[in-house]
């Protein structure tokens, strides 16, 4: 049974930094495309960023326009992790936060359908 479990979300100032986790209870997580989306009151689901495999040892990143050049996805293979590093934050990047996983390398990373688990979410909120 695989398990996606979320941690790290609370309340930031806005130009502060937060780093949410995302655990996986997946054999051989390396191999797996880890994906971030986000979704606000009253609005649509939105691609934030994803951690992309390609091949053993080799990841590329992507990004979502509203975040790109602040936000980070690291992971810790090692440990089953992957993470999203929020810097710069902004009140409109208040949003419930959730990773994905599916397995292998992809080519589409925003389409949210695509992915195979969820993590349960965790809130976010950017205020003064």
């Amino acid at each position: 049974q695989v398990e996606l479990v979320e941690s790290g979300g609370g309340l930031v100032q806005p130009g502060g930094s937060l780093k949410i986790s995302c655990a996986a209870s997946v054999r051989s997580f390396s191999m797996w495309t880890m994906g971030w989306f986000r979704q606000a009151p009253g609005k649509e689901r939105e691609f934030v960023a994803a951690h992309r495999y390609s091949r053993p040892r080799l990841y590329y990143a992507d990004y979502g326009d509203a975040v790109k050049g602040r936000f980070t996805v690291p992971r810790d293979n090692a440990n089953s992790t992957a993470y999203l590093q929020m810097n710069h934050l902004k009140p409109e990047d208040t949003a419930d936060y959730y990773c994905g996983a599916k397995f292998g390398g992809s080519n589409d990373v925003v389409d949210g359908e695509l992915y195979a688990y969820w993590g349960q979410g965790t809130q976010v909120t950017v205020s003064s």
